[in-house]
């Protein structure tokens, strides 16, 4: 189980999730490892692929939610970012945002083994 120590080293904003987790550690880190294997994280990249921009801003805002409650501050940054782009349908390459979001998912999942 993943420790507070490595997600503060991983960037996450520890001390703003806790309380939202009763300050319960074991709670926290069990949450952080279900959301690293959100099926919504392949949802997103599916619907980008297609270039379905309303589904993508469905499971971006779905996204937001996970992330920003858990204040997992690497994969909440550019989450916000795509979510807010998505909401207007910008007309853009989100690439670069989803392998951002895809690769900072990728590094927690490891640190959660």
């Amino acid at each position: 189980m993943i420790t507070l120590e490595q997600l503060r080293a991983w960037g996450a904003d520890v001390d703003e999730a806790m309380p939202r987790c009763l300050n319960n550690e074991a709670f926290y880190s069990r949450l952080v490892g279900k959301a690293v294997e959100e099926p919504t994280f392949d949802r997103l990249r599916e619907a980008l692929e297609a270039g379905d921009l309303d589904k993508a801003f469905e499971y971006a805002h779905a996204l937001k939610g996970v992330t920003g409650n858990l204040a997992l501050t690497p994969i909440d940054r550019p989450v916000r970012e795509i979510t807010e782009l998505l909401r207007s349908r910008t007309d853009m390459d989100y690439g670069p945002l989803l392998a951002e979001i895809l690769s900072q998912r990728d590094a927690l999942r490891e640190l959660c083994k």
